[in-house]
């Protein structure tokens, strides 16, 4: 059984309507193109490609928060669909956008979203997340009153309270600073190592070759490379992951 695994997976947006009584226009928009993609339990795999290659979309599929237009995807085993519940608790997902809630502390939020999971008496983990992604001397400080990149954090922190067997993290590292990077870093490997899944995507490439055993790359809806990191790199001529993604997307057009 996979961690994740995506069967012929389309997603097509409907078109958009220009008014609100408005016939809607064209044939709408293919974000996802018949996706087959298998993630082994236990990997640190790496999802790449361009601004609206399609990868948020696919997050979303396995999130349960997009429905696809065909195919199956599954968490552990967990249809996404018809499963939500087993998928979701086998699941922590960081958002690219930071969400929050502005009327809960640091710690109040964690402990809330522990409730989600049904998991009572969590504070010990909590200090931990806490501690490994150095909010500890801000878990009683309202949400309202941090910096982007401590509000980055927590949400770090929230798709991990629940310690979830598979991990995805959409950008994680957009926009914060070297500290946050280096920590997050290590606490990520050190789930990695103790057997979680990861699915990470990042326009930080550098991150992607250091971290990832596997990568797939998606342009135009369409994984249009699938390999270990090694392998990619040695097809390419390259030692540097950045020359072969751009070697990959440009013979792709």
């Amino acid at each position: 059984m996979s961690a994740i695994k995506l069967e012929s997976i389309s997603k097509i947006f409907p078109p958009e309507k220009k008014g609100l009584f408005s016939p809607p226009t064209g044939s709408g928009f293919q974000a996802l193109k018949d996706i087959n993609l298998t993630v082994n339990h236990g990997e640190f795999f790496g999802l790449l490609g361009p601004n609206g290659a399609g990868k948020t979309t696919m997050i979303s599929i396995l999130a349960g928060l997009t429905q696809p237009t065909s195919g199956q995807a599954s968490i552990c085993g967990f249809d996404v669909s018809s499963d939500y519940r087993n998928s979701r608790r086998a699941l922590g997902v960081v958002p690219q956008e930071i969400v929050y809630d502005p009327f809960f502390t640091v710690r109040e939020s964690l402990r809330l979203q522990s409730g989600y999971f049904g998991l009572r008496n969590n504070d010990d983990w909590i200090d931990e997340v806490l501690h490994n992604l150095g909010l500890s001397d801000k878990s009683d400080t309202n949400m309202r009153a941090l910096s982007g990149g401590m509000k980055r954090r927590v949400l770090v922190a929230q798709a991990l309270v629940h310690r979830p067997p598979v991990i995805i993290l959409d950008e994680p590292t957009a926009g914060v600073d070297v500290d946050l990077r280096r920590s997050l870093w290590e606490f990520i490997t050190r789930l990695n190592n103790e057997g979680h899944t990861i699915l990470l995507t990042t326009h930080y490439l550098e991150e992607a070759e250091a971290l990832c055993n596997r990568i797939a790359m998606l342009k135009a809806g369409e994984i249009v490379a699938l390999d270990t990191t090694a392998a990619l790199l040695e097809n390419a001529g390259t030692g540097d992951l950045e020359e072969a993604f751009v070697q990959i997307m440009r013979a792709k057009n």
